[in-house]
């Protein structure tokens, strides 16, 4: 059993809890005496266990702390490596050259140390979330500023050793920040290097969003690769990939100038138009297929927005506002009522 499996366990234990009270209260469940004891004796033993464990979430003001925490300790660990970055500048000037390797070296590897000296001493990983991303950010920093010292001609490959060692250190300690980390180092690294297969200059990676959506779906595919330890994973890899491939879609059904495409800008305009509601579509229907909500959610916020999208095309400069407003709102009741037929056939080829 993992942590993920250990909440989930105390989770239905929790929920099993409060519905069997709710059965007493109906009179249609009533255990005796001695059976509720039994009962509520092996609930807490089974909790205790776990929460030793696994440090997991027993009851729901804990989950809500936990919430909390974690949000708290990315803004704690973003803080704190603004610091790290900006204390380099600050003092880099006054340092000697061997100090200044030295430091870059020693900076990314102490930080290292110190995810290893923080996860044994608490499971939750938050102290080793928060080190963990400035270790990132040194080691980002290592390679900026040690091109710089020894003159190295900057490419994009830098994006891929960052993504390489964030992997490195997510997938030895399970932090997932640190995977989110590695999944946009790896994102710049595929996008640029698409860009310049293309002729591009690697740092104009960004202006073409076609660069993207082949990154993006390199991304996505990185989902179906099993996960045995870190089950939670492949929903990130999904989550980005995903995002990143709508956007670039979004932008190009906008301005279609911008693409690769040697065709009629209202044609490319169009064509992504129809690419942006037919991947949406299919990424609803994935997302049902496989019990995925996260993607679910995802498709059907970008369906809308290309939905919107069109409609402010066609209907926003001849439409009094107050009947585009109302259009758009009904449309949005026909939708409700589109994902609730789906939501009680789901139900109803259940098992």
């Amino acid at each position: 059993m993992n942590k993920n499996e250990a909440q989930e366990r105390a989770d239905r234990i929790r929920a099993f809890r409060e519905e069997l009270a709710q059965a007493e209260t109906e009179k249609i469940l009533v255990l005796t005496p001695d059976q509720g004891a039994q009962l509520t004796s092996y609930h807490n033993r089974l909790l205790d266990k776990l929460a030793g464990d696994f440090d997991v979430d027993t009851s729901g003001e804990q989950k809500q702390l936990s919430m909390g925490m974690r949000i708290i300790s990315f803004l704690g660990a973003a803080a704190i490596s603004a610091a790290v970055f900006f204390f380099f500048y600050r003092f880099w000037g006054v340092i000697s050259t061997p100090m200044q390797v030295a430091l870059l070296v020693a900076a990314p590897v102490l930080a290292t140390l110190g995810i290893e000296f923080a996860k044994r001493r608490e499971r939750t990983l938050y102290f080793a979330a928060i080190v963990g991303l400035v270790a990132f950010a040194c080691f980002v920093l290592n390679l900026s500023m040690l091109g710089q010292i020894f003159n190295i001609t900057p490419s994009q490959n830098a994006f891929l050793v960052w993504s390489a060692f964030a992997f490195i250190l997510a997938y030895t300690y399970g932090i997932r920040i640190l995977q989110v980390a590695g999944i946009l180092s790896l994102l710049g690294w595929l996008a640029a290097t698409v860009g310049t297969w293309k002729g591009c200059y690697w740092l104009s990676f960004g202006e073409r969003p076609e660069n993207f959506i082949i990154a993006g779906l390199a991304i996505f595919g990185l989902s179906f690769i099993k996960h045995k330890k870190h089950e939670d994973f492949p929903r990130y890899y999904r989550v980005f990939g995903l995002l990143v491939v709508f956007i670039a879609v979004l932008i190009l059904a906008n301005w279609g100038r911008i693409s690769y495409l040697p065709f009629n800008i209202k044609a490319i305009e169009y064509s992504y138009q129809v690419i942006g509601f037919a991947a949406s579509g299919l990424t609803i229907w994935i997302g049902i297929r496989n019990h995925w909500p996260g993607t679910v959610n995802l498709g059907s916020t970008f369906f809308t927005i290309f939905l919107y999208t069109k409609f402010y095309d066609w209907w926003w400069t001849w439409m009094p506002k107050y009947l585009f407003f109302l259009v758009l709102g009904l449309v949005a009741v026909l939708l409700l009522f589109i994902l609730k037929r789906l939501r009680a056939t789901s139900r109803e080829v259940a098992p």
